[in-house]
Parts: C-alpha cells; structure tokens; sequence
C-alpha cells in the first residue's frame, strides 16, 4: 500500500509516520518538495503519484491568526480538503481527514454526536466544516475523524507550554468554563491505523478518550504529574488561578462545551477508548523522557 501523508510534520503527522509505518509505503512530502498552498503544484504532484490511500493531517491549526489570515486557513482548511476528495474519488481511493469539535456552537452540556448540529464561533471552525462538508459531497470513500484538544510529547501545544511555563512563573491564570477531552496525537494515529486496517465503513466519527475537564483540570493534572516526576518547577498545581473565559478574551471566540461522543467509533471499532487521564500519563512520561 502506497500512503500519501500530509503534514508529516505536525504533531498528528509525525505520530502517523509511526503507526502507518507497517502498513506501507508512506510517502510524506516537506513544504521545500510540496507547497500545500499552490493549488495547481498539488494537482501536479498528484496526478504523478501511484496512491493507495491519502492521509490529510495538515492544517491551519492557530485559532486566533485564522481571524486575519483567512485566505491561508481557508486553503489549507477548505480547499484543500476539497481538492483531495475530489481526486480520491476519481482514483477510487480512500481519503482520511481530521477535523475538530470547533464546528459546534459550544454551548450547553451535553456531548455533541455526529449528528448534532453545527455552529461555529470562529472563522478556523467555519473552514472546518467547509472542508469536511466538501469531502461529504465530493467523495464517495472518506473517513473524518473529529477531534479536539490535541496535544503531544513534541511540538507546541497546551502540556508542553504549561511545562514551559511552569520553570519561571509563580502563578498562572486559566480558564476553567471551557469543557472537552484532551487527545494525544498518538491516540489520534493508533486509530487511525486500526481503522484503515478494519476497513472502516466510510463517514464521520468523532475520536477522543473517554471523560472530560476545563482547561484549568487539565493544567493541574499536568503539573501534579510534574510534581510527582521530581521536576525542577517554580509554579504547582496550588498556583494555578481559575478563570472565566470573559475574564480572558481572545481574537476568536472558544466554545465552552467541546464534549464529544465517540460511541459511534466504538461501537464501528469494536473497542473501548482509554480515559483522558490515562492518556496523559503516557504523553507526560514520554514528553520527560
């Protein structure tokens, strides 16, 4: 099997280079082979390529810069998308993508299911659900994967930037209004792998561990195993300060529910996700390897 994979160098990217490795040849071209933006460079590339199966892992990812850059995030976020399922239909091949909890509208407390409707609050989570509805209506062999609050043992995300934080602060404000489950890249990738080797039926799921927190449950749970791994740290979990997400405003909007039901991919799957909790334990121990 020949895999296409985009964005090879991003936190989900680099965890698929790992988990699709025994399932063939991956084919993951940097930006200096392969600018992502250049609509017509990407159909040349393409249409020289073998493929068996194209795995999107890029996008634009930065939340409040999508507000003012948003011919760069609708490309990557929307078009692209597009431009993938459309050439995964006409070669018969299946296309996996990613998307995110931000197409909802945040509010209440219930978890949003495949099913729920959309509403986003910002213009990264409109380019979201541009692109996955593109998919929907250009390819008859997809699989999106909707997931939220990603982080890994690399790169830059919310575990490695309260680490970060962690050496010379002595106290730090974050936002505790704000609900969803933490996803490790790595969980993202294993399922990946097992899906494409269940052969699941296409369509949308949602992936993300079991159980919930606020950001603010997430940072203390991060620096309680800090704690407990003996690091050299000025801040602890006892000086981290609750907030609101009024009281810390931002260019683009949060929602404040991001719960997600993964009982349809469970259920497809025939597995049980792991908790959240349990999932940081491994990221955090590889993170301080």
């Amino acid at each position: 099997m020949r895999i296409l994979l985009l964005g090879g160098t991003g936190q989900i990217g680099f965890e698929l280079q790992r988990s699709l490795a025994p399932l063939g040849e991956i084919i993951a071209p940097g930006r200096a082979i392969l600018d992502l933006m250049n609509k017509p460079a990407v159909e040349d590339y393409l249409n020289k390529k073998s493929l068996d199966l194209i795995v999107n892992a890029a996008a634009w990812t930065d939340v409040d810069k999508a507000e003012d850059h948003k011919v760069a995030a609708q490309r990557l976020n929307t078009d692209l998308p597009e431009q993938l399922a459309q050439y995964s239909n006409t070669n018969k091949i299946k296309l996996i993508h990613y998307s995110s909890d931000y197409v909802y509208k945040g509010s209440g407390s219930k978890p949003w299911n495949e099913n729920s409707p959309i509403g986003p609050l910002n213009f990264y989570g409109q380019t979201k659900i541009e692109g996955d509805e593109l998919i929907q209506q250009s390819s008859l062999n997809y699989l999106i994967f909707r997931i939220s609050w990603v982080y890994s043992a690399r790169g830059n995300n919310f575990m490695n930037s309260m680490l970060k934080l962690g050496k010379n602060k002595t106290k730090l404000n974050i936002v505790s209004d704000q609900i969803g489950t933490p996803t490790p890249a790595r969980l993202i990738a294993e399922i990946t792998a097992l899906a494409i080797h269940a052969q699941l039926d296409s369509g949308l799921y949602h992936l993300t561990p079991r159980g919930e927190t606020s950001w603010y449950g997430f940072a203390k749970a991060i620096f309680n195993l800090g704690l407990k791994a003996g690091l050299k740290l000025t801040l602890s979990s006892k000086n981290l300060n609750p907030i609101l997400t009024k009281e810390y405003p931002t260019p683009a909007r949060r929602p404040q529910n991001s719960r997600m039901d993964s009982t349809k991919l469970e259920s497809a799957l025939n597995i049980e996700l792991p908790d959240w909790k349990s999932q940081l334990d491994l990221t955090f121990n590889e993170c301080i390897k």
